[in-house]
């Protein structure tokens, strides 16, 4: 119980951060491209319990973690409703809309390893601090290569329609009702770790360098 408690202090603010940002990012994406559902319905928002879910983001992750000994743990958030239909161009816009939640947390990863660096160069030796560094590495590079998984709901799987031809599109869609059903089975069987372990890999390189210039500087 102490180590799920020291756990959930250090993952609390990124995790809270990767969320709200991940959703609203969502939302601003489909105002921006004509759908103002998310946004009439005050979910166009920074605020974290607008997205937040009590059973997804906390009842069901903390008791995997219990029941499973930190050897599987998954949550959600409240999905931003979007009505596609309301979009531009739908089949289309609905790929970006989709990519703004993978890019918030892309950018957010960036932003973790660029304190991390600056904490070590600032030699800041509070433990704290720098594990909460890497919790939000690691938290917003599970949720870039979770949510980029092909498979509806999941914005992978909304990318994939988008890209799809229309009948194949078309056929790809009747998958959703059962989509989440898939990714839990896959996960609970460890196939999904390759994904999630490749993706964060090849993000990681990326990040790094992408920063390089400025390690160099700062070295």
């Amino acid at each position: 119980m102490d180590e799920l408690i020291k756990l959930m202090a250090v993952y609390a603010i990124p995790v809270i951060f990767a969320i709200t940002l991940h959703e609203g990012a969502h939302a601003y994406a489909a105002r921006y491209f004509g759908d103002n559902t998310a946004y009439v319905l005050g979910r166009m928002s920074l605020n974290p319990f607008k997205h937040i879910d009590p059973i997804g983001t906390l009842l069901i992750p903390v008791g995997l973690y219990l029941l499973t000994g930190g050897a599987f743990v998954f949550g959600y958030a409240k999905p931003v409703p979007i009505n596609f239909s309301k979009l531009n161009k739908p089949k289309r816009d609905m790929a970006w809309v989709a990519l703004a939640g993978p890019a918030a947390n892309f950018v957010m990863a960036l932003g973790w390893i660029l304190v991390s660096i600056l904490l070590q160069k600032a030699h800041v030796e509070e433990v704290f601090f720098l594990e909460v560094a890497r919790a939000g590495i690691t938290a917003n590079l599970v949720m870039f290569a979770l949510n980029l998984f092909p498979m509806l709901p999941l914005d992978g799987g909304r990318i994939l329609v988008s890209i799809l031809p229309m009948k194949q599109s078309i056929q790809f869609s009747k998958i959703e009702p059962y989509g989440f059903v898939i990714v839990l089975v896959l996960m609970y069987l460890n196939i999904f770790t390759y994904w999630l372990n490749l993706v964060m890999m090849l993000t990681q390189a990326l990040l790094q360098l992408i920063l390089s210039p400025l390690q160099f500087l700062l070295n």
